[in-house]
């Protein structure tokens, strides 16, 4: 546990502001994610586990009124819900392959906090999470978040983009100082759960991605 306390405690990752706002296209060759602040992670829920094949980048940029993140997620195969709309919420939308955001602009309250999904078909869905409440997940909240993928087939990588609006939290805007806490996750593969691969930037040392605690910090550099 000491090991697990000491790697979370260095987890910091930084985000710079864009020059403009822009829609996700799924497109990371773009120019506000040339130089974007980025990380990477192959851990499990435990950081002793690793999956290096599937190594998952994260990148994020900003606006006062978006926060916007990118994630590049090399795969062997895909494991999607096929033959559906992409547009509605999926409920249950983790049971596939999915990247994931859990975020909370307000640090003093750890155990309240949102959840957002995507799929390489672009399938989602977002929640509110409350975990003093029963059930702690509340699938009719809507953010309003943008969000496109794309699937590199021949190099196996598949990437998407989401863009937040900052007043589906309550928020006016975003300053440059502020810190929020969050966690980035990734779901992959084919099987049940003991064969799929649960991959966290910040592992929580539980197989339970709801640890609020274990989440790292996001600092908004001008």
């Amino acid at each position: 546990m000491d090991a697990l306390r000491n790697y979370v405690a260095q987890l910091e990752m930084e985000t710079h502001r864009t020059k403009e706002d822009f829609i996700p296209d799924g497109d990371l060759s773009k120019l506000p994610w040339l130089d974007a602040s980025r990380v990477s992670f192959d851990t499990s829920y435990f950081p002793e586990i690793r999956y290096p094949e599937v190594r998952t980048e994260v990148r994020s940029v900003w606006s006062p009124s978006s926060i916007y993140f990118a994630f590049r997620c090399p795969y062997e195969t895909l494991n999607v819900y096929h033959n559906e709309d992409p547009l509605p919420e999926r409920w249950e939308l983790w049971r596939r392959d999915v990247a994931e955001i859990f975020i909370n602009p307000y640090p003093e309250r750890m155990r309240h906090y949102w959840e957002f999904e995507v799929a390489p078909n672009n399938q989602w869905i977002d929640l509110e999470i409350d975990l003093d409440r029963e059930p702690f997940h509340d699938a009719g909240w809507d953010s309003g978040f943008l969000h496109a993928t794309s699937i590199d087939i021949e190099n196996k990588v598949w990437s998407c983009e989401l863009r937040i609006p900052v007043s589906c939290f309550g928020l006016e805007s975003i300053a440059a100082g502020d810190t929020w806490r969050v966690n980035f996750f990734r779901c992959d593969g084919p099987g049940n759960d003991h064969e799929r691969r649960f991959l966290a930037w910040s592992p929580t040392g539980k197989r339970n991605f709801h640890v609020p605690e274990r989440f790292g910090r996001l600092v908004f550099r001008s």
